[in-house]
């Protein structure tokens, strides 16, 4: 499972005009599911998500992770994340999870990440997504799980 994380000052996602999910600050995190992948790598990226320390400190280091500052967590399916862009020049996808797969495991991590955490916003799995964001630093890392 992969997590391209992104800390925001706000985000939002919008489907057929619509907005399907909203924070303020926090992260926004698009989620890749691959092949192998199963609630071991769910219940560690939920972890990870969490616990990441990207905001920070009094210092102004980066050593507070989401539930240290309570921001919001917006999770967004996008399954182009597992795709194998090591050779030519068109993406191939048999390295992501099949469909069904991919959204059972989202489901999970929406679920389990529902039950940790008091604001969890989430995109809508199969659907052609408007995400906005503004990027604050920019913070931008990839996790895996």
């Amino acid at each position: 499972m992969i997590a391209l994380i992104q800390r925001v000052t706000h985000a939002d996602v919008v489907v057929d005009g619509d907005c399907i999910g909203r924070i303020g600050p926090g992260l926004l995190a698009l989620i890749g599911v691959e092949p192998a992948d199963g609630p071991r790598n769910v219940q560690r990226m939920v972890e990870r998500l969490l616990g990441y320390r990207v905001f920070q400190d009094a210092d102004d280091r980066m050593n507070l992770s989401l539930q240290d500052v309570g921001g919001g967590l917006l999770l967004v399916p996008q399954f182009t994340l597992a795709a194998d862009t090591r050779k030519g020049t068109r993406p191939g996808f048999s390295t992501a999870a099949p469909p069904a797969l991919a959204e059972q495991l989202f489901d999970a991590l929406v679920t389990e990440a529902r039950a940790r955490h008091a604001t969890v916003e989430t995109g809508r799995f199969g659907a052609e997504m408007h995400v906005s964001l503004t990027n604050h630093g920019p913070v931008t890392f990839r996790l895996d799980a």
